[in-house]
């Protein structure tokens, strides 16, 4: 059995207020004695808790990408294990939209580690250090409106399971990165 760092333990602790309380309401004090550390050991590890935010969700996409290999099931599978993991979270990522100040800074922190993720994924696959320009815009706009369609998703905007969430995820990606990721 794997055991939790000290991270963890305090975003799964984020995690489990946040299923009661609204995300502006909940202190660093209110994570720290739900789980039993000290608030210096929470500022050890994160400077608030919207860099806890931060840490926490780029684990959760780094862990789905991990599991993309380039082929066309592999990524079909982690464009479905992207839309299941918006649907299981649905309640805390629409708490997280909802009520932390600055949606649009937490939109653009969702999309930066979107994109820095399938940047490398890219990178990897084309065995670059670089990529070109053009290529970074493409990252870019797919990132953006794919979590631009999730967040209106999350607040409930429109009904989708999240089978149809990840086919569209898939029929919009621009045909300039499907040689890197088929």
């Amino acid at each position: 059995m794997k055991r939790m760092t000290a991270k963890e333990l305090l975003a799964e602790s984020f995690r489990e207020l946040a299923k009661t309380k609204k995300i502006n309401k909940i202190t660093v004090k209110d994570i720290t004695e739900n789980c039993g550390y000290s608030v210096a050991t929470f500022y050890r590890h994160f400077n608030d808790k919207y860099d806890l935010i931060a840490w926490a969700y780029s684990r959760d996409v780094e862990e789905i990408m991990k599991k993309v290999e380039y082929d066309e099931s592999s990524w079909k599978k982690a464009l479905t294990n992207a839309a299941e993991y918006y649907e299981k979270h649905r309640d805390y990522l629409s708490n997280l939209l909802l009520h932390t100040t600055g949606y649009m800074s937490f939109v653009r922190n969702m999309s930066q580690i979107n994109y820095m993720s399938l940047k490398l994924k890219i990178q990897n696959a084309a065995n670059v250090d670089e990529i070109s320009t053009k290529t970074d815009m493409y990252i870019r706009m797919y990132c953006h409106g794919t979590v631009a369609l999730t967040c209106d998703w999350l607040l409930g905007q429109f009904e989708a399971d999240f089978e149809t969430l990840a086919e569209i995820y898939e029929n919009t990606l621009p045909q300039q990165l499907r040689p890197y990721l088929y």
